[in-house]
């Protein structure tokens, strides 16, 4: 077993033990929610209907969108990584998990992650105190994928790096966009 490898099993496996009733259904319902995107869409769908925040949910909804084709169009399929239950290594199996496995059966990286974070880095580019709550929140999406074996930690922390590159990527060439109209409009 490789180093990384042997690394996000020794964190995973630590991680399962403090399993109890509240925190699985905590993380059982985090993950749901990750699954459907809905606090992020929620939060695109309020912010482009309001005219001064428009752009930044515009900057969300392409960043998440970037980041999922890159993640789990690209990256899923040439790293071809197993998810932790279907691992010969795996102290869980199939029948041991507390949610429907995942349709994907590669796991790097995470698009729980990658669109959590993508929408929370957005978010907190706007608004520091709505951004903290978002990063938490995302924060704990990623988790809860950990937590409920189907993803290892490395996979959570690349979709996080993943999501949030792209919103600034996206961010930036918005920005440079809005500057270019701008300094075409004052020369007119």
């Amino acid at each position: 077993m490789n180093a990384v490898l042997h690394f996000d099993f020794e964190l995973l496996n630590l991680i399962q033990t403090i399993h109890g009733e509240f925190l699985d259904r905590l993380m059982v319902a985090l993950t749901y929610l990750g699954s459907l995107g809905l606090p992020w869409l929620v939060a695109v769908i309020i912010l482009v209907m309001r005219r001064d925040t428009r752009r930044l949910g515009l900057v969300i909804l392409f960043s998440m969108g970037i980041g999922l084709l890159l993640g789990s169009v690209v990256l899923k399929h040439l790293v071809l990584r197993e998810r932790p239950f279907n691992s010969p290594a795996a102290i869980f199996t199939l029948r041991d998990l507390l949610i429907t496995p995942p349709l994907d059966r590669y796991s790097f990286p995470s698009s729980h992650s990658i669109t959590s974070f993508a929408a929370a880095t957005g978010i907190a580019l706007k608004s520091r105190r709505w951004g903290a709550a978002a990063l938490a929140l995302a924060a704990l999406i990623s988790f809860s994928r950990v937590y409920l074996y189907v993803h290892f930690p490395t996979d959570v922390i690349a979709g996080a790096l993943i999501g949030a590159l792209c919103t600034f990527a996206v961010w930036n060439i918005a920005d440079f966009i809005k500057r270019k109209h701008d300094e075409k409009a004052a020369r007119s």
